[in-house]
C-alpha cells in the first residue's frame, strides 16, 4: 500500500449490514473491526487530509460514525487506503469543531449532543443570524437574492435524494452566502462554526425537504420584498428566537 495517498480503484464493500452504495479501498475488503464502520465513500480530491476530512464529515452526517463510539486512526486509515497520519490530522480538526473528542491511547469518540445542547446552539445561532438577515432583507437588492437561487436549489435537490451529507454541506453553503452579503467575514466564520456544531443526528428525509423548502420560500419573500413574510420565515427557520 502506498502511504499518504488514497487509491483510486475502489470496489463495493461486501460486509454484512453495509449499505450497498458504500465504497471503500480494495485493500480493505473482507476486514471488519468491531465499532469501526466501512469507509463511507471514496475519496477523490488532491489533498489526502482534505479528502479524509470530507469523508469523515460525510460519515458523521450519514450516521456511519455513531455518537459515543470510539474509532482509531489506524483502523480508519486502513479502510480509506491511507496511513493513520491524515486520518489523525482530520480527526484533530473535527475535535476542534466539537464533532469528536480525543480519547488518549484509543482514538476519537464521536460527540453526543443531547436535545438541550442542540437547542442552546440553535438559540445562539438565531441570536446572531436573525438580526443580520432582517437587516439584509431591507438593504440587499433583488439581484443579490436571485444570485443565491442555485444554492437554495442545491439544498432542495439533496433533500429530495435523502443525501444527508450533501444536504449538510449545501445547507451551510446557503447560510454562509446569505451572511456573506453583510460583508463581515468574522460573522460568517463564527456563524458557520455554530451551524456545524448545531447539526444534529441524521434527519428524516421529510425533515430535510421541509427545511430546504424554507430556503426557497425565504428567497421568494426576499425577492418579492415581502419583509413581513421574510421575518416570519427567518424566525421559523432559525428556531424562533425572540430577537
Amino acid at each position: 500500500m502506498e502511504q499518504g495517498r488514497a487509491r483510486e480503484d475502489v470496489r463495493p464493500y461486501a460486509s454484512e449490514g453495509t449499505p450497498r452504495d458504500v465504497r471503500v479501498p480494495e485493500q480493505a475488503r473482507g476486514e471488519h473491526i468491531h465499532s469501526e464502520p466501512p469507509a463511507p465513500r471514496a475519496v477523490q480530491r488532491h489533498s489526502v487530509r482534505g479528502q479524509i476530512l470530507d469523508a469523515l464529515r460525510a460519515a458523521l452526517a450519514d450516521g456511519d460514525l455513531a455518537p459515543g463510539e470510539v474509532y482509531s486512526a489506524p483502523a480508519l486509515g486502513a479502510r480509506f487506503g491511507v496511513s493513520a497520519t491524515p486520518v489523525r490530522e482530520a480527526m484533530q480538526r473535527l475535535a476542534v469543531e466539537g464533532a469528536v473528542e480525543v480519547v488518549p491511547n484509543r482514538g476519537f469518540r464521536v460527540s453526543e449532543r443531547g436535545p438541550r445542547e442542540r437547542a442552546e446552539l440553535a438559540e445562539v445561532r438565531a441570536l446572531i443570524e436573525v438580526p443580520v438577515m432582517l437587516r439584509l432583507a431591507r438593504t440587499v437588492p433583488v439581484a443579490g437574492w436571485c444570485a443565491l437561487r442555485p444554492l437554495a436549489d442545491a439544498t432542495a435537490a439533496a433533500a429530495r435524494t435523502g443525501d444527508r451529507a450533501a444536504y449538510a454541506e449545501s445547507d451551510r453553503a446557503f447560510h454562509r452566502a446569505v451572511l456573506a452579503l453583510s460583508g463581515n467575514q468574522q460573522l460568517v466564520s463564527v456563524a458557520d462554526d455554530l451551524h456545524r456544531r448545531a447539526q444534529g443526528p441524521p434527519a428524516r428525509r421529510a425533515d430535510l425537504i421541509a427545511d430546504a423548502s424554507q430556503h426557497i420560500a425565504l428567497l421568494d419573500a426576499l425577492v418579492a420584498r415581502d419583509l413581513a413574510g421574510a421575518r416570519s420565515l427567518v424566525h421559523e427557520h432559525l428556531g424562533g428566537a425572540d430577537v
